[in-house]
């Protein structure tokens, strides 16, 4: 019986986790299809439905969805615990739906294991959806203690100081001019998506060895990692974390941790291009 996987989230026509699983799928001879599942919101009980039925045997979650989807299910294990985030779905052996977050894991592997005296780096993550509690969860696992956090919507960044209590908010109105203080900024937001809105202005107020870690990976260069990346500036996309936290999902399902060769990696590239 062929296995049924997909990923749900919107807009969503442009994730690569099709590419990624049945890539992996291929290579460990395993018979199941990976798939792009558009869903609206009052849809999402519906796949639900599917899971609990084994129609599907397991899903990805991607924005706007990863907390939303929360109370559909039985439980959440390990770091989505901690996030109340979830990005991968599985059914354990007495068919509970359990939750899991691999963007944690996604993080920490691709780009946090770089970082030198991280505990003495001032962070701002910009952004307090979907992705921000999996963003702010590695930090701390990565030992960074100073994290900033700030977001149009301020309420949201209220909401998650409540989760993270030594979480500092900055106000909207001043990440302009306050952009300076920061040695590491990772964007945790959709600005900078293909065909998606931008942020509105240079980051040309920034330290010279700031890192810059964009969660984007679709395009591979923002236009804001583009403009940092011209000014010499440590700039990192979101691709690298996006292969980890697949990884992680694969094994969650598969229990075979898959290889990142350069063949898919060459394949995802070529799909962005």
């Amino acid at each position: 019986m062929k296995k049924k996987y997909g990923i749900i989230g919107n807009p969503i026509k442009h994730s690569l986790s099709p590419v990624l699983h049945n890539y992996w799928f291929r290579k460990y001879e395993i018979d199941a299809n990976y798939s792009i599942i558009d869903v609206k919101e009052n849809e999402i009980s519906v796949i639900i439905k599917k899971l609990k039925n084994e129609e599907f045997n397991g899903i990805n979650i991607t924005l706007p969805y990863k907390q939303k989807i929360v109370p559909h299910l039985s439980r959440l294990v390990n770091d989505a615990l901690i996030t109340s985030s979830v990005n991968t779905v599985y059914l354990d052996d007495k068919k509970a739906l359990i939750g899991e977050n691999t963007d944690v894991f996604g993080l920490q592997a691709a780009y946090l294991k770089e970082v030198d005296n991280s505990s003495k780096k001032k962070t701002l993550v910009i952004g307090a959806g979907g992705v921000s509690p999996s963003v702010i969860l590695a930090l701390q696992k990565s030992g960074v203690k100073d994290i900033s956090i700030t977001n149009r919507t301020k309420e949201k960044c209220i909401f998650l100081k409540k989760k993270f209590s030594s979480l500092k908010v900055l106000n909207w109105e001043e990440l302009e001019e306050r952009i300076k203080n920061y040695d590491i900024i990772i964007n945790a937001t959709s600005l900078g998506l293909k065909n998606g809105q931008d942020f509105e202005f240079n980051f040309d107020r920034i330290k010279e060895n700031l890192i810059y870690i964009d969660t984007i990976y679709n395009p591979l260069e923002t236009k804001t990692l583009k403009y940092l990346k011209e000014k010499n500036i440590k700039v990192f996309n979101g691709l690298n974390m996006f292969i980890y936290q697949g990884q992680k999902s694969f094994y969650l399902w598969n229990k075979i941790n898959p290889e990142i060769d350069q063949e898919l990696v060459e394949l995802l590239l070529n799909k962005l291009k």
